[in-house]
């Protein structure tokens, strides 16, 4: 596992790294909900994004816990945790990772972050989803040993993490 990615808990001055990392090594689909108006990093969607994230998880009443993933120091990511309101005790992840970081090990080293991050909050477990042409994803998963399973158009799965897979 990589030693130099590290996960570290939101805040506005990595909001403005997180961002940087976005419009440099993303598509704004692939980081945030879709926003009206032409495709690309407008000045509209790149407010949207920081908004996004101050209403999400830097609010006074936190929706979700959200950490920038650096790697050698330099933030290249994002990587969540929300509680599943339906689910006691489960935490949704999801992650993004800039594409030049992309098959580096990264993803793998952030997933094993993340578990141990949602075991410290108190889950007991993770709901993870993906799609099905999510190569890198379905690798992870079957890595730790999580069955993933199709619901629809999507594949989900549900790590215990009280029963020591990783």
């Amino acid at each position: 596992m990589r030693s130099d990615v590290t996960l570290r808990p939101l805040d506005r001055n990595l909001l403005t790294d997180l961002l940087l990392a976005a419009v440099e090594d993303a598509d704004p689909l692939e980081v945030m909900p879709p926003v009206e108006g032409p495709g690309g990093w407008t000045p509209e969607r790149r407010a949207a994004f920081v908004r996004f994230h101050e209403s999400r998880s830097l609010a006074a009443d936190p929706v979700e816990t959200t950490f920038a993933i650096s790697a050698s120091g330099r933030v290249v990511g994002a990587a969540r945790l929300c509680p599943v309101e339906k689910r006691a005790g489960t935490a949704e992840a999801g992650v993004w990772i800039g594409r030049s970081h992309r098959g580096a090990g990264v993803g793998g080293a952030v997933l094993r972050l993340l578990l141990d991050r949602a075991g410290a909050a108190g889950f007991a477990s993770v709901y993870v989803s993906t799609t099905p042409h999510n190569l890198a994803v379905r690798a992870l998963m079957a890595g730790i040993g999580a069955d993933l399973v199709r619901d629809g158009d999507t594949l989900t799965a549900c790590v215990d993490l009280r029963a020591g897979a990783r």
